[in-house]
């Protein structure tokens, strides 16, 4: 019986697992985003997210180095522990938590396996704050429903007396032009 096992095991032995683990995360930190099975992204995601928290932890330089030994006993790559320090680590510090996002993109060809892609949210050009800089400095506009019927109502009387006014000063004109021609 398996009851109060959360861990999804991948059908790997325990160092396998750590093994795929550890490299899918230094993927993910190196790419900002990565493409894997549904099964994989989730496993990955409890695997990375107390990880990059780790690295907002930073009160003292001896809690620095701590939490850098910690990182580095994870992924055993520096070059990935210095990117999630220096270039992560500044962009999620006032991020509480879900760092990474999980979208699935269907199934595969060859065995009909789920994919999906996990990414680093923060590191997203189309969701979020990293829109555009237009877009962040337009101001946003609240809209209320109630409201909405009255303004659409007066724009389309005011847009009537446009055109009705614009008909009747070029009528008389027509008519101007027109009786000299029949004399």
């Amino acid at each position: 019986m398996r009851h109060g096992d959360k861990q999804n095991n991948l059908s790997r032995t325990a160092s396998h697992r750590k093994a795929l683990l550890s490299n899918l995360a230094i993927q993910l930190i190196t790419f900002k985003r990565i493409t894997t099975t549904v099964a994989k992204a989730k496993a990955l995601r409890t695997f990375i997210e107390p990880l990059i928290t780790k690295t907002k932890k930073t009160e003292t330089k001896e809690s620095i180095m701590h939490n850098h030994r910690l990182v580095f006993s994870y992924l055993n790559d520096k070059a990935a522990v210095k990117e999630l320090f220096t270039v992560v680590a500044p962009k999620v510090a006032g991020r509480p938590g879900g760092y990474t996002r999980i979208i699935k993109l269907g199934a595969r060809i060859g065995d009909n396996a789920e994919i999906a892609m996990i990414e680093l949210v923060d590191f997203n050009e189309i969701y979020g704050k990293g829109i555009s800089k237009a877009a962040a400095e337009e101001p946003v506009k609240k809209t209320r429903r109630a409201g909405g019927a009255k303004k659409k109502a007066d724009e389309t009387t005011e847009a009537t007396e446009e055109t009705t006014t614009a008909a009747t000063a070029e009528k008389p004109a027509k008519v101007a032009k027109e009786k000299p021609t029949k004399k």
